[in-house]
């Protein structure tokens, strides 16, 4: 492994435990898992992120619903889920998110498909895409021209979170299918930048 790749690594760390409050079997990582169980894990309760931007996923294989986990402790579900709506106690798989730059973020939204129609392209965070002028609850489609964002399906960054990076899918999401494989709706009502 070269010196770069080295310190690629460090750039990413977190340790996971198997019981809410940092409590039970724990294991720490630097790099993706694409599913616990194989490392004999039931489930993940807690999340502790040292270093960089993660994504959670409910499921292994990068599957279900996502949930963004920037620097911090996460002692319980509610902590990462940002959502009282949908109740996921666990995650089975995780990987650290790599284009994440706030200073330099762009996103452009969408109000049809396929990026057609009215577009409105944002560098910043907005808790209400409505308040900020956005006519409707929907985005069709969205293209991540640089960064990570995290779009959330309600106002206030509350309910499914969708994970849009520009290294995924050459940052173009054409449908709301593209946003995850979760996603039953192009409901987006709050987006903002993810922390590195």
């Amino acid at each position: 492994m070269t010196t770069q790749q080295m310190e690629q690594i460090r750039q990413w760390k977190i340790t996971v435990w198997e019981e809410e409050n940092f409590q039970g079997k724990h294991c720490e990582f630097m790099m993706e898992c694409q599913n616990i169980m194989e490392r004999g894990f039931h489930k993940i309760r807690s999340v502790k992120v040292e270093n960089g931007p993660w994504v959670g996923f409910e499921y292994p294989e990068y599957l279900g619903q996502q949930f963004i986990l920037e620097k911090g402790d996460y002692p319980r579900w509610e902590a990462w889920s940002g959502n009282s709506g949908y109740r996921t106690e666990h995650m089975l798989s995780f990987q650290p998110i790599r284009c994440a730059n706030h200073s330099d973020s762009k996103v452009t939204l969408y109000d049809c498909e396929d990026f057609q129609g009215r577009k409105f392209e944002i560098c910043d965070d907005y808790p209400s895409l409505q308040a900020m002028g956005w006519c409707s609850k929907e985005v069709p489609s969205i293209k991540v021209n640089s960064g990570s964002w995290v779009a959330y399906q309600y106002p206030g960054y509350r309910g499914y979170q969708y994970i849009l990076e520009r290294d995924r899918h050459n940052g173009e999401y054409r449908n709301y299918n593209e946003y995850s494989t979760q996603a039953h709706t192009n409901q987006i009502q709050s987006i903002r930048r993810i922390q590195h």
